[in-house]
Parts: C-alpha cells; structure tokens; sequence
C-alpha cells in the first residue's frame, strides 16, 4: 500500500463536477491530504500501518520550527482520497500499465480500513468518494510532502 501525505493549510475534495452537480465530500484545515494506493496483495495489516504512520509522523512544527510534532499533537485533520494511480507502472512505453493495483473490491475495502484507522483517533477525517472522478483542491504548507509505502516498513 502507498501513501502519499502532504502537509496541508487546507484541501477539500469534490465530485461530480463534471456532470454539473458538484459536491465537496470532504474538507480540512490544517493536516495531512493522504492520496492512498492499494497494491495487489495488499492486507488490512498495510492499511493499519500506514495510518499509524499518518498519525504519528512528526512532520509539523514545534515553537522553534522545527519538524517535531504529529498531526495528533497539532489536532490537526486528515483527507483521504483514493487515488490508484500510485500503482501506476510508467517504465514501458507511453502509457502507464496498472497491473499491480488491487482489484477495486479489495481496493475499496482497504481504503476503508484505512479510514476507520484514521478516525478513531478522534480526529476530523474527510473522505473523497471511492471509484469516482475528483477535483481535489489543496494549499500545500512548506511544502511538505512524504512518500510512504508499506512494503518497505522494515
């Protein structure tokens, strides 16, 4: 499973804008926006750690400035938006190949797990809608952006 966490100011996520009906089905302040990938074979054991990780990497700053405290310290809030294309395979050709990322129904129950994990931390967590088109919106803060796979945890 791969993660892509960007420290945010504020991001929101919207769909159905295309059809002209737009929706935000999420929105933060300050936090993490986390685009999460899940990769064939991946197991609800990718999911919780990963998002232990999202919550206790010490990414935000202290009073000196320094990169010390976690988005549980800050109480900050999190976004999570599906985004499959982290699996996407661009070495061959022009067109990226998607064979390493999971089946939609494993996908989609991952990202699930993942989400749960995220909220019972009792922090704002917002969502994108999975297997949809979306506009996701962003003021990255620093920038401060982590790449997180949970294939090379150890």
């Amino acid at each position: 499973m791969r993660a892509v966490l960007q420290r945010v100011s504020r991001a929101s996520v919207t769909v159905g804008a295309a059809q002209g009906s737009p929706e935000v089905t999420g929105a933060i302040a300050r936090g993490w926006l986390v685009l999460l990938g899940v990769g064939q074979g991946d197991l609800p054991q990718d999911a919780a750690y990963l998002a232990d990780k999202t919550l206790n990497l010490r990414a935000f700053p202290d009073a000196e400035g320094k990169m010390n405290l976690s988005v549980l310290d800050v109480q900050g809030e999190l976004l999570a938006v599906s985004q499959f294309t982290l699996y996407g395979d661009c070495r061959q050709g022009r067109r990226p190949g998607f064979s390493d990322a999971a089946v939609p129904a494993l996908a989609q129950e991952l990202y699930e797990v993942f989400v749960a994990k995220l909220r019972a931390s009792g922090l704002k967590v917002g969502t994108g809608k999975f297997q949809n088109h979306m506009d996701v919106e962003l003021l990255n803060d620093g920038p401060v952006t982590f790449l997180l796979d949970s294939r090379k945890s150890f």
